[in-house]
Protein backbone atom coordinates (compact mmCIF):
# COMPACT_ATOMS: atom_id res chain seq x y z
CA UNK A 1 0.00 0.00 0.00
CA UNK A 2 1.37 3.39 -0.93
CA UNK A 3 1.91 6.19 1.56
CA UNK A 4 -0.94 8.12 -0.09
CA UNK A 5 -3.37 5.21 0.29
CA UNK A 6 -2.28 4.75 3.91
CA UNK A 7 -2.87 8.44 4.57
CA UNK A 8 -6.42 8.14 3.26
CA UNK A 9 -7.12 4.90 5.15
CA UNK A 10 -6.22 6.35 8.53
CA UNK A 11 -9.09 8.82 8.17
CA UNK A 12 -11.60 5.99 7.85
CA UNK A 13 -13.12 5.68 11.31
CA UNK A 14 -15.72 3.24 12.57
CA UNK A 15 -17.12 2.02 15.87
CA UNK A 16 -16.50 -1.64 16.72
CA UNK A 17 -18.88 -3.52 19.01
CA UNK A 18 -17.12 -5.50 21.75
CA UNK A 19 -18.13 -9.17 21.95
CA UNK A 20 -15.88 -10.90 24.47
CA UNK A 21 -12.33 -11.34 25.78
CA UNK A 22 -10.38 -14.39 26.91
CA UNK A 23 -6.92 -15.41 28.00
CA UNK A 24 -4.43 -16.90 25.55
CA UNK A 25 -1.82 -17.36 28.29
CA UNK A 26 -1.05 -16.03 31.76
CA UNK A 27 -0.43 -12.45 30.56
CA UNK A 28 -1.85 -12.41 27.02
CA UNK A 29 -5.51 -11.63 26.27
CA UNK A 30 -7.57 -11.60 23.11
CA UNK A 31 -10.41 -9.12 22.57
CA UNK A 32 -13.05 -9.90 19.95
CA UNK A 33 -15.12 -7.25 18.16
CA UNK A 34 -17.93 -7.51 15.65
CA UNK A 35 -16.81 -7.14 12.05
CA UNK A 36 -18.97 -4.97 9.81
CA UNK A 37 -19.69 -6.43 6.38
CA UNK A 38 -17.88 -3.68 4.47
CA UNK A 39 -14.71 -3.80 6.59
CA UNK A 40 -11.72 -5.48 5.04
CA UNK A 41 -7.94 -5.35 5.25
CA UNK A 42 -4.84 -7.09 3.99
CA UNK A 43 -3.69 -9.87 6.33
CA UNK A 44 -0.89 -8.41 8.46
CA UNK A 45 -2.15 -4.82 8.55
CA UNK A 46 -2.95 -2.86 11.69
CA UNK A 47 -5.44 -0.26 12.83
CA UNK A 48 -5.41 2.65 15.25
CA UNK A 49 -7.77 1.78 18.10
CA UNK A 50 -9.23 4.40 20.44
CA UNK A 51 -10.91 4.12 23.83
CA UNK A 52 -14.27 5.94 23.87
CA UNK A 53 -15.95 4.67 27.06
CA UNK A 54 -13.46 6.21 29.49
CA UNK A 55 -11.20 9.25 29.77
CA UNK A 56 -7.68 8.04 29.08
CA UNK A 57 -4.56 10.22 28.80
CA UNK A 58 -3.40 8.48 25.61
CA UNK A 59 -6.65 7.03 24.24
CA UNK A 60 -5.32 5.66 20.93
CA UNK A 61 -2.90 2.83 20.25
CA UNK A 62 -1.92 0.90 17.09
CA UNK A 63 -2.61 -2.84 17.13
CA UNK A 64 -2.24 -5.49 14.48
CA UNK A 65 -5.50 -7.14 13.48
CA UNK A 66 -4.83 -10.75 14.45
CA UNK A 67 -7.82 -12.14 12.59
CA UNK A 68 -7.78 -12.84 8.87
CA UNK A 69 -9.99 -10.80 6.53
CA UNK A 70 -12.02 -13.95 5.83
CA UNK A 71 -12.91 -14.39 9.52
CA UNK A 72 -16.10 -12.87 10.90
CA UNK A 73 -14.59 -10.83 13.74
CA UNK A 74 -11.86 -8.35 14.61
CA UNK A 75 -9.36 -9.99 16.91
CA UNK A 76 -6.87 -7.96 18.97
CA UNK A 77 -4.36 -9.90 21.06
CA UNK A 78 -2.12 -8.08 23.52
CA UNK A 79 0.18 -8.68 26.45
CA UNK A 80 -1.10 -7.04 29.65
CA UNK A 81 1.24 -6.73 32.62
CA UNK A 82 0.34 -6.66 36.31
CA UNK A 83 0.70 -2.88 36.12
CA UNK A 84 -1.03 -2.09 32.83
CA UNK A 85 -1.20 1.25 31.06
CA UNK A 86 -4.39 3.33 31.35
CA UNK A 87 -5.26 2.24 27.82
CA UNK A 88 -5.07 -1.46 28.68
CA UNK A 89 -6.92 -0.89 31.97
CA UNK A 90 -9.72 0.57 29.86
CA UNK A 91 -9.59 -2.47 27.56
CA UNK A 92 -10.03 -4.72 30.60
CA UNK A 93 -13.11 -2.69 31.58
CA UNK A 94 -14.90 -3.43 28.28
CA UNK A 95 -18.29 -5.09 28.66
CA UNK A 96 -20.30 -6.79 25.93
CA UNK A 97 -22.03 -4.16 23.80
CA UNK A 98 -19.50 -1.39 24.49
CA UNK A 99 -17.49 0.04 21.61
CA UNK A 100 -14.01 1.16 20.62
CA UNK A 101 -13.14 3.29 17.61
CA UNK A 102 -10.92 2.00 14.82
CA UNK A 103 -9.07 4.06 12.22
CA UNK A 104 -7.51 2.33 9.22
CA UNK A 105 -6.50 -0.34 8.37
CA UNK A 106 -3.00 0.74 7.35
CA UNK A 107 0.47 -0.69 6.82
CA UNK A 108 2.51 -2.58 4.23
CA UNK A 109 3.31 -5.63 6.40
CA UNK A 110 1.69 -8.24 4.18
CA UNK A 111 2.66 -10.76 1.50
CA UNK A 112 2.71 -9.18 -1.95
CA UNK A 113 3.86 -12.11 -4.11
CA UNK A 114 4.79 -15.79 -4.02
CA UNK A 115 8.45 -15.29 -3.13
CA UNK A 116 9.85 -17.71 -0.54
CA UNK A 117 9.09 -15.92 2.74
CA UNK A 118 10.56 -16.13 6.22
CA UNK A 119 8.20 -14.93 8.95
CA UNK A 120 10.08 -14.09 12.16
CA UNK A 121 7.95 -13.55 15.27
CA UNK A 122 9.15 -12.50 18.70
CA UNK A 123 6.57 -13.08 21.46
CA UNK A 124 3.42 -11.06 20.84
CA UNK A 125 4.82 -10.30 17.36
CA UNK A 126 3.04 -13.48 16.27
CA UNK A 127 -0.24 -11.53 15.77
CA UNK A 128 0.26 -10.38 12.14
CA UNK A 129 1.45 -13.85 11.17
CA UNK A 130 -1.68 -15.48 12.54
CA UNK A 131 -3.70 -13.23 10.25
CA UNK A 132 -1.45 -13.97 7.26
CA UNK A 133 -1.44 -17.75 7.74
CA UNK A 134 -5.17 -17.99 8.49
CA UNK A 135 -5.86 -16.07 5.29
CA UNK A 136 -3.65 -18.42 3.26
CA UNK A 137 -5.48 -21.36 4.85
CA UNK A 138 -8.87 -19.87 3.98
CA UNK A 139 -7.81 -19.28 0.38
CA UNK A 140 -6.67 -22.89 0.14
CA UNK A 141 -3.33 -22.16 -1.50
CA UNK A 142 -0.94 -23.07 1.32
CA UNK A 143 0.62 -25.84 -0.76
CA UNK A 144 1.70 -23.31 -3.38
CA UNK A 145 3.72 -21.08 -1.06
CA UNK A 146 7.20 -21.51 0.42
CA UNK A 147 6.68 -20.00 3.86
CA UNK A 148 8.63 -20.72 7.02
CA UNK A 149 7.50 -19.24 10.35
CA UNK A 150 10.05 -18.89 13.15
CA UNK A 151 8.25 -18.29 16.44
CA UNK A 152 10.59 -17.15 19.20
CA UNK A 153 9.16 -17.04 22.74
CA UNK A 154 11.49 -17.21 25.72
CA UNK A 155 8.46 -17.95 27.95
CA UNK A 156 7.48 -20.92 25.73
CA UNK A 157 3.81 -19.90 25.89
CA UNK A 158 3.44 -19.95 22.06
CA UNK A 159 -0.05 -18.51 21.72
CA UNK A 160 -2.08 -19.76 18.73
CA UNK A 161 0.08 -22.92 18.70
CA UNK A 162 -2.80 -25.31 18.00
CA UNK A 163 -4.01 -23.16 15.09
CA UNK A 164 -0.52 -22.76 13.66
CA UNK A 165 0.16 -26.50 13.91
CA UNK A 166 -3.14 -27.21 12.15
CA UNK A 167 -2.20 -24.90 9.28
CA UNK A 168 1.28 -26.44 9.00
CA UNK A 169 -0.12 -29.99 9.01
CA UNK A 170 -2.35 -29.23 6.03
CA UNK A 171 0.01 -27.19 3.85
CA UNK A 172 3.62 -26.74 2.83
CA UNK A 173 3.99 -23.97 5.43
CA UNK A 174 6.47 -24.89 8.17
CA UNK A 175 6.54 -23.62 11.76
CA UNK A 176 9.55 -23.76 14.08
CA UNK A 177 9.20 -22.92 17.77
CA UNK A 178 12.26 -21.44 19.48
CA UNK A 179 13.14 -20.16 22.94
CA UNK A 180 16.70 -18.90 22.45
CA UNK A 181 18.03 -16.03 20.35
CA UNK A 182 21.01 -18.11 19.20
CA UNK A 183 18.75 -20.83 17.78
CA UNK A 184 16.66 -18.16 16.09
CA UNK A 185 19.67 -16.65 14.34
CA UNK A 186 20.82 -20.10 13.19
CA UNK A 187 17.44 -20.73 11.54
CA UNK A 188 17.47 -17.29 9.91
CA UNK A 189 20.97 -17.96 8.56
CA UNK A 190 19.79 -21.27 7.03
CA UNK A 191 16.99 -19.54 5.14
CA UNK A 192 19.08 -16.55 4.01
CA UNK A 193 21.89 -18.86 2.81
CA UNK A 194 19.36 -20.79 0.73
CA UNK A 195 17.31 -17.94 -0.75
CA UNK A 196 19.34 -14.74 -0.22
CA UNK A 197 17.60 -11.89 -2.10
CA UNK A 198 15.16 -14.24 -3.78
CA UNK A 199 13.38 -14.43 -0.44
CA UNK A 200 11.33 -11.97 1.60
CA UNK A 201 11.89 -11.43 5.32
CA UNK A 202 9.13 -10.30 7.67
CA UNK A 203 10.11 -9.44 11.27
CA UNK A 204 7.60 -8.63 14.04
CA UNK A 205 8.29 -8.09 17.73
CA UNK A 206 10.00 -5.76 20.18
CA UNK A 207 12.13 -3.00 18.64
CA UNK A 208 15.47 -4.36 19.89
CA UNK A 209 14.83 -7.76 18.29
CA UNK A 210 13.47 -6.36 15.03
CA UNK A 211 16.39 -3.93 14.61
CA UNK A 212 18.99 -6.57 15.50
CA UNK A 213 17.68 -9.13 13.01
CA UNK A 214 17.26 -6.53 10.27
CA UNK A 215 20.85 -5.36 10.75
CA UNK A 216 22.16 -8.95 10.69
CA UNK A 217 20.29 -9.69 7.46
CA UNK A 218 21.67 -6.59 5.78
CA UNK A 219 25.17 -7.50 6.98
CA UNK A 220 24.63 -10.84 5.21
CA UNK A 221 23.87 -8.99 1.96
CA UNK A 222 20.09 -9.17 2.14
CA UNK A 223 18.69 -6.04 0.51
CA UNK A 224 16.75 -3.67 2.73
CA UNK A 225 13.88 -3.72 0.21
CA UNK A 226 13.35 -7.44 0.94
CA UNK A 227 12.95 -6.84 4.70
CA UNK A 228 9.61 -5.81 6.21
CA UNK A 229 9.40 -4.76 9.86
CA UNK A 230 6.51 -4.54 12.33
CA UNK A 231 7.77 -3.07 15.61
CA UNK A 232 5.85 -3.48 18.87
CA UNK A 233 6.50 -0.76 21.45
CA UNK A 234 5.97 -1.79 25.07
CA UNK A 235 3.70 -4.43 26.59
CA UNK A 236 2.03 -2.54 29.43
Amino acid sequence: MSFFQDSLSIFKKRELLFLESYKESEDVLTFLFEKEKDLTWKAGQHGLFSITHSKVKNPSRPFTIASAPTENNIKLTMRISDNPSDFKKAMLELKQGMKVRMSGPVGSFYLKDDSPSLLIAGGIGITPFRSILKQIEAEGNGSEKQIHLLYMDSKKSYIYKDELDGIANNSSISVTYLDSRNDLHQEIDKFSALYKNNGKYFIAGQKSMVDSISTDLQNNNVSKRNIKKDTFFGNK
